[in-house]
């Protein structure tokens, strides 16, 4: 298969390419604006790969994607490029609605006329439009025992998740009206390797080693899901691959925590790999860093999945524990602490800039 994958230089995204790359024998084209959550360093360990191609296309510009479309004649589309950050979209909602919504049309369109033109082919009985998206359309769940399903109503809470909501009804509607071949994913919080790090889980590892506050929403009580990227990676694979035309999938970990005890959790981790007291610190432990801050506007209290359609209709489930993956992912944190500070710092944007720019 040739595979596009917009949103490819992002989190999830670069974990998807590695994968397809790394265990497959499918061709990827990388489809990436490159925004400031764009990091081609990311892929380093496949970018040389003749497999792997990348193209810097904004996906609300059409005339590009049509382009890209033409010349490459994708067997699949995986769709994650997203707008993403819920305290980015309440200070500026704009940029989610133009990328999250407006982008995601268009990439309909380009991909409903490239679809057409393949009448009377093979190549069109199997295409694949896969749209990836999140738990947060859902909302927030009341009981203890409740979890999010496939036909959970919809109740968005922020300029995200609304914008996120948005672009899944436009991607059921081009398949209901068009007959555009689309799937749908949605996930829970992902974390791991190449994190960017304004996330919860890269923050409080890059803030404890720093010696800086560790900033919890509220009381920490918010519970998610956690989703180790790697085993999303796979699940995303399986979909695209395998997954019936017009169905939805949910995606999730298992590994329902607290904020609170995942930052208590990584400083656990931290004391045993960087024990204290460290240089100009008077404390025992990175848990004296942790400092409650005001709760954001609309913070939902708890998201949880049930994954157990793509368990029973894909075979897939995950096969990391939160124990197991935040261990991996503190210790990927101290092997490539120059891959973070680059982000920090701004130098992969300013390096990019004068290259490509």
């Amino acid at each position: 298969m040739k595979i596009i994958v917009t949103g490819g230089a992002g989190f999830i995204g670069s974990a998807v390419i590695r994968h397809i790359i790394n265990n497959t024998q499918d061709e990827v084209v990388n489809l990436d604006k490159l925004t400031y959550a764009g990091n081609l360093e990311s892929l380093t360990s496949v970018s040389d790969n003749s497999r792997y191609s990348f193209e810097q296309v904004d996906i609300c510009n059409k005339a590009e994607l049509e382009r890209v479309f033409h010349q490459y004649q994708p067997d699949a589309v995986m769709h994650l490029a997203a707008e993403s950050h819920v305290d980015r979209s309440i200070d500026g909602p704009a940029a989610f609605i133009e990328t999250n919504i407006v982008g995601t049309y268009t990439l309909l369109e380009v991909a409903k006329q490239y679809w057409r033109n393949l009448a009377g082919t093979a190549k069109k009985a199997n295409f694949r439009f896969h749209h990836i998206s999140t738990d947060e359309v859902y909302g927030d769940l009341e009981e203890p025992e409740d979890l999010f399903k496939e036909t959970t109503p919809y109740a968005p809470s922020s300029p995200y998740s609304a914008s996120k909501a948005s672009s899944d009804h436009l991607v059921r509607a081009w398949s209901r009206t068009y007959g555009l071949p689309t799937v749908i994913t949605n996930c829970s919080n992902n974390y791991g390797p190449f994190h960017f790090p304004e996330k919860l889980i890269p923050l409080v590892i890059l803030n404890a080693l720093e010696g800086k506050p560790l900033p919890v929403y509220g009381k920490g009580n918010q519970i998610r899901d956690w989703l180790f990227v790697e085993d999303h990676a796979r699940a995303l694979y399986k979909v695209v691959t395998e997954g019936r035309i017009g169905e939805t999938y949910n995606i999730g970990g298992h590994n329902e925590k607290q904020n609170i005890d995942v930052v208590n959790t990584i400083c656990d981790l931290l004391d045993e790999f960087r024990p204290l007291p460290t240089a100009d610190l008077n404390i025992s432990s990175h848990k004296e860093l942790i400092t409650f801050v005001q709760d954001r506007p609309g913070h939902d209290l708890r998201y949880a999945i049930d994954a157990s359609k793509i368990k029973k209709d894909l075979g897939w489930e995950p096969i990391e524990t939160f124990e197991s993956g935040i261990r991996k992912t503190v210790l990927w944190y101290l092997e490539n602490l120059n891959w973070a500070q680059r982000v920090q710092d701004g130098s992969y944007r300013r390096e990019r800039l004068g290259v490509n720019q």
